[in-house]
């Protein structure tokens, strides 16, 4: 009877560990490379790739540097002379970058491709940030705060990438806004205002906002995606951390869900119908059922602060930049992951 019992016990144990092996090997992202950037503190901010040159571009915010990788993660060299980059735009066709600069200024710097040096830089209002690049008019929409502190209003600084020079901006309300997303026929932005705790949706021709959907139960939008085929713009906040869904046709929420800590960069997989949302320790996998019903898949773990991530669906993986603020010990690290049917 004892034998018997040690046995069950031992079967049991062994079905478990097996049923955890099973559950890692079936996550959607599966890690294939690490690479450790020692010397790095504080945080990092956003990606951008060149695909056929094989190159990744990470904005080391606090590090004051761009961070150049070949597509396997392995850092190639680092590009110096900023004072705190956030977004990156890669241009192809001219073999440059577009960098946002925001350290207690405002400024975007265009960047050689060849050698990596600063060729030019235009002066914005203070508190510069995220960016959005619009591929019909070419034209940069880069975010910053209004020249004034504690002001009521800010600004998208519209950037012409062609001849590298401002044309224009949009005043928003609030101090504040985060991530965009522009429709494919260019002519209509999705932002998230921080202050007002709302999405706001812009025309692009007139520059003026033109509707206001409040997020309900949550603060601190940040990170956004949109399926426009579906109707459907996705946002998700930090406080608490939460996954939203509108309808773009009434800017009427949808759906929402749990989702992963200190998020900032979201992405949609069409191909999939899947959403990795990065955050701190994890990136949430969440199923798109159809257009009103979303389901967990995973958190898959990243590590600590590991909110900056890249998707880049023409190679089927995933990047993901794990940060130290806050945490002396941490070891920052560039990961790469492969995505999985």
């Amino acid at each position: 009877m004892y034998a018997n019992r040690i046995l069950g016990i031992g079967a049991l144990l062994l079905f478990g560990f097996a049923a955890r092996i099973g559950a890692q090997q079936k996550l959607p992202l599966k890690l294939v490379a690490t690479t450790p950037l020692p010397g790095f503190t504080g945080d990092f901010d956003h990606f951008t790739v060149d695909l056929k040159g094989k190159r990744l571009f990470l904005a080391a915010e606090d590090h004051k540097t761009v961070e150049v990788f070949d597509l396997d993660g392995k850092r190639v060299t680092s590009i110096a002379g900023f004072g705190q980059p956030h977004a990156i735009l890669y241009m192809p066709d001219v073999n440059k970058l577009i960098v946002t600069d925001g350290d207690g200024f405002g400024m975007v710097e265009l960047v050689s491709g060849e050698d990596y040096k600063i060729l030019n830089t235009i002066k914005l209002p203070p508190g510069v940030d995220g960016a959005v690049f619009n591929p019909v008019n070419k034209y940069y929409y880069v975010e910053s705060g209004g020249g004034e502190t504690g002001g009521q209003n800010h600004k998208i600084n519209i950037i012409d990438t062609k001849a590298f020079k401002l044309v224009g901006d949009i005043t928003l309300p609030g101090n504040h806004s985060e991530a965009m997303a522009i429709s494919r026929d260019g002519k209509k932005m999705y932002v998230n205002l921080t202050g007002p705790k709302e999405v706001g949706v812009v025309d692009l021709d007139t520059r003026e906002i033109v509707a206001r959907w409040p997020i309900t139960g949550a603060e601190t939008p940040n990170s956004m995606a949109l399926d426009e085929p579906n109707h459907r713009l996705f946002v998700a906040t930090r406080t608490p951390p939460k996954f939203f869904v509108f309808d773009t046709d009434t800017g009427k929420i949808v759906t929402n869900v749990p989702c992963s800590a200190f998020n900032d960069d979201m992405w949609f997989d069409a191909a999939r119908k899947r959403i990795y949302l990065s955050g701190s320790e994890t990136t949430t996998v969440l199923a798109q059922k159809d257009a009103d019903h979303y389901e967990f898949v995973a958190d898959v773990p990243t590590g600590y602060r590991a909110k900056t991530s890249l998707y880049v669906p023409q190679l089927n993986r995933f990047y993901a930049a794990v940060s130290g603020k806050g945490k002396p010990d941490a070891q920052l690290a560039v990961k790469v992951y492969d995505v999985q049917p």
